[in-house]
């Protein structure tokens, strides 16, 4: 009887959230991007092109992330408030 050959599992990508430092599935965070024409917006595919960076989906990471100010140095570019807000609605949409 020939031998079956057993599946390794898939490895599963890691990301670190820049609010919490925790390592995290990378379908559990939510993908900061920013363009190349250096616009700030979520990523909800996490394919869009650009700079990216990665957040739980919690609005106390993403409270952390600004107060430390962890957002704009991943991304390497300022945020305004108005950024911040409308991350945090498009946080609590999903």
């Amino acid at each position: 009887m020939p031998e079956q050959k057993t599946r390794k599992p898939r490895k599963i990508p890691m990301r670190m959230c820049v609010g919490c430092r925790a390592m995290k599935p990378k379908k559990e965070l939510a993908r900061v991007v920013k363009s190349p024409q250096g616009a700030v917006s979520l990523d909800r595919i996490g394919k869009m092109p650009g700079r990216g960076a990665y957040v739980c989906r919690d609005a106390a990471c993403l409270a952390r992330a600004q107060k430390q100010r962890q957002l704009e140095r991943a991304l390497d570019t300022p945020i305004g408030e108005a950024v911040f807000e409308s991350l945090r609605k498009a946080l609590s949409s999903d």
